[in-house]
């Protein structure tokens, strides 16, 4: 009950707030920082980075990396990013696709003329991996039980986990999000390259960006200042449970660990060109089918329910949740990431509700 009161309080200082200074981004500033204040390790647990025009003006650590033993997140903890994991894999696609190695409308057969599935390697072209219209599914969910979460060591272990599913739909129809997808773009710049897909994403993207901790990871390494996972089962259990089974070692798809100061200097490269050309960047950033929420660019979510766009990812799964978002006209950039999946009344989604309603406006409130 207590807890109640103050949430509710919180929230109206926080609306009162915004309505008596207005959406100056100095008045947005001051509101995001008495949230910030006001949240505790019961509300949320990991680290919040907030810039504003790429100066960092907030980094905050909440809660327990490790439950067991009492050891509290700080704000250089290495976080599971999940399925943030596909921009990278985009980027390293467009790269390739900017050296003219790549074909976008082509088939993967092109560059993978023995994967084993006819169909799939006849019909389905990148384009359609990038913006998951492919067809195919997301193995993760759909063949969890039967992953062994420590048998893949390399991109083409994943393969067969997938590889005689039933396509979802005819290619290029529909979308359906697909983490198969993007497994096989790993296998394509592993082929066109020449490269392990682990090492062409350090040679390439975070090398140049600024990421010295972002890497793929067993899932049993022993690692120093790494956040463990805790699931809720998304609210279904009152006892939190390690999400270690749920896990593996990061593919194309998703699982590479990071920091907030890490993804906020991919986030900088990226918009500033250091990766992509601006010709490449700005194809990347147009928006090409709707998504479930959103419409997508190449592996990036592109969201244009707002006053201004808001480019980035998220990144969710058991005992993990974790938000990259870009406000394109207001220049903020909000890094959340959490080793809790939602439980329905605090979290991740809660925080970055919060960060969306602030900085941006629904087009349907004006």
């Amino acid at each position: 009950m207590i807890g109640e009161l103050r949430n509710y309080l919180t929230t109206s200082i926080l609306f009162l707030g915004i309505l008596a200074f207005g959406q100056s981004n100095d008045k947005k500033e001051f509101v995001i920082t008495t949230f910030l204040d006001s949240l505790n390790q019961d509300d949320f647990s990991g680290v919040i980075l907030v810039s504003h025009n790429d100066e960092i003006i907030e980094k905050r650590a909440y809660g327990l990396s490790n439950i067991e033993f009492d050891i509290k997140n700080n704000v250089d903890t290495k976080f599971n990013i999940a399925s943030i994991t596909k921009m990278f894999t985009a980027v390293a696609t467009l790269q390739l696709y900017e050296q003219g190695k790549l074909n976008l409308k082509s088939p993967i057969g092109d560059y993978l003329p023995d994967y084993p599935n006819k169909l799939v390697r006849d019909s389905v072209t990148i384009h359609q991996l990038l913006t998951h219209t492919s067809g195919l599914n997301n193995f993760y969910v759909a063949n969890l039980d039967k992953i062994r979460n420590s048998e893949y060591k390399k991109i083409s272990d994943f393969v067969p986990l997938f590889v005689n599913d039933t396509l979802l739909s005819n290619p290029g129809t529909k979308y359906d999000y697909s983490a198969t997808g993007f497994v096989v773009l790993g296998l394509i710049i592993e082929k066109v390259s020449g490269k392990n897909f682990y090492d062409y994403l350090k040679d390439n993207i975070f090398k140049p960006a600024g990421m010295p901790n972002t890497t793929e990871l067993e899932v049993d390494s022993i690692v120093s200042n790494k956040a463990s996972g805790y699931t809720s089962m998304f609210g279904d259990n009152k006892i939190l449970k390690k999400n270690d089974y749920y896990l593996t070692k990061a593919s194309p798809a998703g699982f590479y660990y990071s920091t907030v100061n890490d993804l906020f200097n991919f986030s900088k490269a990226l918009r500033s060109y250091k990766l992509l050309q601006k010709e490449t960047t700005d194809l990347m950033f147009k928006p090409k089918v709707k998504g479930y929420n959103t419409h997508l660019g190449y592996g990036i979510d592109v969201d244009q329910r707002y006053d201004q766009v808001i480019l980035g990812h998220s990144g969710g799964w058991y005992g993990i949740h974790c938000e990259l978002m870009d406000f394109m006209n207001d220049h903020f950039t909000v890094v959340i990431l959490s080793n809790k999946d939602d439980d329905g009344i605090n979290g991740a989604a809660k925080v970055a509700d919060f960060f969306k309603d602030v900085i941006a406006k629904k087009k349907s409130e004006k």
